[in-house]
């Protein structure tokens, strides 16, 4: 099997590439420079991302350096108290990472870059800059400037994960509409106690929202970190400058040291096209989004949660080419439309604050689901039918589309049992039925398609179904749901639904045949 190239090793080429490592597909992905980025960058994980890092195998090493946060807080810049907070504890039963985390990009990529080095999988080739590329029949051919001279590697597909000024991107011409806007943003990480010596009661992740000035606090776990609008036409500003623009919303400590510094332009620009036979698009390559409510990395790794399933299921022979085509169709209206409309939206509440434009009512559960990256639904189906926000008092029925919660159930060993364990390299099959009746389930016979029976009842050892049963205790599962029994739901290796049908035979085969394009193969099941 030749390689998937990867062009770009910034935290969505890695994570792609920890990605198809998981999927056991070969990989090589190509950094221009010598090292990683050590420029001050974006520092809030959120918890979708965190779900994808712990399917890839980092999820611990990145929450062993980074610091958690289960509140997210606006404070009052007149009294300098917290208020109309996000409490991300609404969440604990829905994933079994109830928080985000604070982390700065340049301490989260050596996490990403040392298990993509470990990886038997592939190679990180530093000081590779890409040249030209060129498709051929069954793969692509790269070219690059390396340390020793210019060098052609093949592969069977080439993703673009190398940035805003991407030249994938221009090479394909693919033409990249929005605008720029005349604002940018000011990221100052400062050394101030702001614990001890200057006790102040600031949530993790808070922000200053007024209508003359705003800013962004954020809580790192070395430091903490101020971002702010700078006028577009304004100068740099001086050391003394900063320091005395986080005292305006601070107040007086006692010393400050400045640790970084960067500033940078805000945009919202989405290529046309994401696709072009056999290369990709991904992160800002496809879509360079303002980052306000951490949506520039976060939306990135949506995607790299969205295309290595389908490249393992194509190179593998499991389906046909045609499951790469909803990537773009899935991806490309969150990034777009759903993600720039919320960073806008979040960037336009900051600065109406104190105006008379109250900020329409969000319910907590809603509010942190979607702050969480949660309650994204994709357009499975093509309709059209997609959301990113939830504004919901409480969980609803499930939708095709969305994300399957990552409940605790018991499986067939009795132990506990996390559903997205069970969907981790294969789609799902979920009967909810009563398994004292005996229902016709599937034997698990494909490492493609799994199958279980979900009941509030246990499975006798006489039933034929103990190996494949869960234990849904009280049926609090189906009842989270909103599912009667005689429901199945399929659910694919993303851990999104592709389908809520009433139970029938070969239901689920006929399914996941419709969905890849092919029957699952036929062998021991993982």
């Amino acid at each position: 099997m030749q390689p998937v190239l990867i062009v770009g090793a910034g935290p969505v080429g890695l994570t792609t590439a920890l990605g198809l490592a998981y999927y056991g597909i070969p990989f090589l992905i190509f950094e221009e420079d010598g090292s990683l980025s050590l420029d001050t960058k974006a520092g809030t994980i959120l918890t979708r991302t965190l779900e994808a890092f712990r399917r890839y195998g980092v999820a611990d090493a990145v929450l062993e350096r980074a610091l958690r946060v289960e509140e997210i807080g606006e404070i009052e810049r007149e009294t300098n108290v917290a208020h109309a907070s996000v409490r991300t504890a609404v969440l604990r039963e829905e994933t079994r990472y109830p928080f985000v985390v604070n982390l700065p990009q340049h301490h989260l990529e050596p996490i990403l870059r040392e298990a993509v080095e470990q990886a038997p999988q592939g190679r990180l080739l530093m000081q590779h800059r890409l040249v030209s590329f060129r498709s051929e029949a069954g793969g692509v051919v790269a070219e690059f400037d390396t340390p020793h001279g210019r060098q052609c590697f093949e592969g069977s597909y080439l993703l673009a994960c190398d940035g805003g000024r991407s030249t994938v991107r221009a090479q394909c011409g693919v033409p990249v509409d929005g605008v720029s806007l005349d604002v940018r943003y000011m990221l100052v990480d400062l050394k101030v106690d702001l614990d001890v010596a200057n006790p102040r009661d600031y949530p993790y992740l808070a922000y200053f929202s007024d209508a003359q000035e705003w800013m962004i606090l954020v809580r790192q776990p070395h430091c903490w970190r101020f971002l702010y609008p700078l006028a577009g036409d304004a100068d740099e500003p001086t050391d003394e400058a900063l320091r005395s623009k986080v005292l305006r919303f601070i107040g007086n400590v006692d010393k400050v040291e400045l640790l970084g510094r960067v500033t940078y332009r805000v945009h919202h620009r989405i290529a046309r096209q994401w696709r072009r036979e056999r290369v990709f698009l991904m992160g800002d390559a496809a879509h360079l989004i303002t980052p306000m409510w951490a949506l520039g990395l976060n939306t990135g790794v949506l995607d790299a949660i969205s295309l290595p399933w389908r490249l393992a299921w194509v190179l593998r022979g499991w389906a046909d080419s045609s499951l790469l085509d909803g990537y773009e169709r899935e991806q490309r209206p969150v990034a777009a439309d759903g993600a720039g409309e919320m960073a806008e939206a979040a960037r336009h509440h900051m600065a109406m604050q104190g105006q008379d434009n109250p900020a329409a009512a969000v319910h907590e559960w809603g509010h942190a689901y979607t702050r969480t990256l949660l309650g994204v639904r994709l357009d499975i189906s093509g309709s059209g039918d997609w959301s990113m926000i939830r504004n919901e008092a409480e969980p609803p029925p499930l939708r095709v589309g969305e994300r399957i919660p990552d409940f605790l159930l018991h499986g067939p060993a009795g132990r506990p049992v996390r559903l997205h364990d069970l969907v981790d390299d294969c789609f799902l099959a979920l009967y909810f039925a009563d398994v004292r009746r005996q229902p016709g389930i599937p034997h698990n016979t494909s490492p493609a398609l799994r199958h279980f029976v979900v009941s509030r009842w246990d499975a006798p050892l006489d039933s034929g179904l103990r190996d494949r049963a869960l234990l849904d205790v009280g049926n609090h599962l189906r009842d989270r749901l909103g599912v009667p029994d005689g429901t199945l739901v399929l659910v694919r290796p993303d851990d999104h639904v592709a389908a809520i049908v009433p139970i029938a035979a070969q239901r689920a085969e006929d399914l996941y045949a419709s969905i890849v394009g092919a029957r699952a193969p036929q062998g021991s099941s993982t």
